[in-house]
């Protein structure tokens, strides 16, 4: 049984009036032409990770059979988006927990979806601890973008929700007839990464290289392949605050330690001056939203693909 149903997942999120595909761009990028999916403007929420929650919370709100539910999670910021606008389009509730290294306007723009916001603790790993201690005492759903033993269920829908990407990209490249030698998904706790690499895998026609990439402050999945089991790495807080995960999901290390072909890591600098890059031809973003460009300008391959993953702060 596949782990993922993507033919629902874009007829549901079409419930949602901002739903609709994202570009393909060709972009020339140090003389060589880099294709860029761009999810800057997915949903109108500005990030790859509206697909997620929104599409999760759906799926749990038809399960329950009513809207009355109390969604909560932690978020480095934009899974927590996801949720709390997927919660009030379908009448539910939510609360998010932030650490102390989110900055202020991402929780300006969750309460202004409705939500309850809640600081816990001084890193994302702290808020997830809350978050579930949470759910436990209230009975409050939790909506989490990361797995691990006991908990699988709401993360699959998460990542069920990113498949989208996959499927959207398969009928792009088959549009224009040319598919990439290698694609570069960059990872926090690897769901978007793994949905895309098992959709890939699954049903692309050309089946390229796939790198997943890194800061290297949190190299979570590159630590945990090597060691062959889920592990814990520590370091400082990068400057690639989406991607600064310290623990991968469990779901997404069993998919690319089987699927993926490489685990790379990129610098701040490395990061930073990729969304100079992207932002210097129209299309600004962050340097978590950059990763993937990072490592691939280290690289030759002829047709590299990346995911821009998010906008400018």
């Amino acid at each position: 049984m596949a782990l993922f149903d993507p033919s629902q997942v874009a007829s549901l999120l079409a419930r949602c009036p901002r739903h609709q595909v994202t570009p393909l761009l060709d972009l020339v990028i140090s003389k060589r032409g880099v294709r860029v999916k761009d999810e800057s403007a997915r949903m109108g929420l500005g990030s790859f990770k509206a697909l997620g929650g929104a599409y999760a919370a759906l799926r749990l709100i038809e399960r329950a059979g009513t809207a009355d539910l109390t969604f909560v999670t932690a978020s480095a910021g934009n899974h927590g988006l996801s949720v709390a606008a997927g919660a009030q389009a379908f009448g539910a509730r939510a609360r998010i927990y932030l650490s102390a290294t989110v900055p202020e306007p991402f929780a300006a723009r969750l309460r202004a979806l409705g939500a309850e916001v809640v600081r816990s603790g001084a890193d994302y790993e702290a808020s997830v601890r809350a978050a579930i201690k949470d759910a436990r005492e209230t009975g409050a759903c939790h909506l989490a973008d990361g797995s691990w033993p006991g908990y699988t269920e709401p993360p699959r829908l998460v990542m069920e929700g990113y498949t989208v990407i996959a499927e959207e990209l398969a009928s792009q490249l088959r549009a224009v007839g040319t598919w990439p030698d290698a694609v570069y998904l960059h990872a926090g706790v690897g769901g978007m990464a793994a949905a895309v690499t098992e959709r890939i895998r699954a049903g692309w026609d050309v089946q390229p290289r796939i790198a997943i990439v890194e800061p290297e402050a949190a190299p979570c999945l590159k630590a945990s392949v090597a060691a062959g089991q889920l592990v814990t790495v520590e370091g400082p807080v990068s400057a690639l605050g989406r991607l600064d995960c310290k623990q991968a999901s469990m779901l997404a290390y069993e998919i690319l330690r089987d699927q993926a072909d490489s685990f790379v890591t990129v610098s701040e600098a490395e990061a930073e001056h990729a969304a100079c890059i992207l932002t210097g031809a129209g299309h600004a973003t962050t340097p978590s939203g950059a990763a993937g460009l990072a490592a691939c300008l280290r690289e030759d391959a002829a047709h590299p693909l990346i995911i821009l993953s998010e906008g400018a702060e």
